[in-house]
């Protein structure tokens, strides 16, 4: 079972209330992203906060985080409140598809870790497993979202498994959102391993950058050095 806490270096999450407890997708997503001089971010499906807190752990942005789930919503704010960056980071139970009808402001980063089995089975009423499939933000959405609510010269992260990643690209660029940024990460060296595409979006069009991240060297748990370096600051064994 997993912990009702995690402590990271600088804030505490507490994940009793929430579906979708602290795992290595958020806090990749978290430490990849580079705020650049953000003036205010949206946090797309914020869960326990943890993405929200990262961010406002390395810059000085207006973070607004949003989640339709309610006990999220809760879970978040009281992390958010109980940590030195509550003045940062605003809490919302709100949809992305209300926000972006509702509101005509602009973010100049937009990050999630969103929901994404598109068409595995699922049990009613685990609110888990709910959280985990996109019917209440299918992909259309998100970009249709996203793109009401993107600063013209803002970037647009998230992290997807790799199969919904390609799908995902594709959709995103025939409704000219862009590629810019790509990290592909594997559990392990072997190529098989790979199993999440972290990428970066923009409204212009132009090369973009690739890299790879392996997270264990040759076992469980005796993580790579590049896999430290990146969560370093963040995690308190590394």
């Amino acid at each position: 079972m997993p912990s009702e806490s995690f402590a990271f270096k600088k804030f505490n999450i507490r994940q009793d209330k929430c579906a979708m407890k602290v795992g290595t997708d958020a806090v990749l997503l978290g430490a990849w992203v580079t705020p650049n001089g953000s003036k205010r971010i949206l946090d797309i499906g914020t869960g326990t906060g943890v993405i929200s807190l990262m961010l406002a752990q390395k810059s000085s942005a207006v973070i607004v985080a949003i989640d339709i789930d309610k006990a999220s919503t809760e879970q978040a704010k009281i992390n958010v409140e109980e940590s030195i960056f509550k003045n940062q980071v605003e809490v919302k139970h709100i949809s992305l598809q209300e926000l972006a009808h509702s509101s005509s402001e602009k973010f100049n980063l937009i990050v999630t870790n969103p929901p994404y089995f598109i068409d595995s089975l699922k049990s009613s009423g685990d609110s888990r497993t709910i959280a985990r499939h996109n019917d209440l933000l299918p992909f259309e959405d998100l970009i249709i979202g996203v793109k009401k609510l993107l600063d013209e010269k803002g970037k647009f992260c998230l992290i997807l498994p790799t199969k919904e990643a390609v799908l995902f690209r594709e959709m995103a660029e025939s409704k000219g959102l862009y590629l810019s940024k790509l990290l592909r990460v594997r559990t392990t060296p072997e190529k098989d391993s790979e199993k999440r595409h972290l990428m970066q979006f923009e409204f212009k069009e132009s090369e973009f950058s690739e890299s790879t991240l392996i997270i264990e060297s040759n076992g469980s748990r005796n993580y790579t050095e590049d896999y430290k370096a990146l969560t370093k600051d963040y995690y308190l064994h590394f």
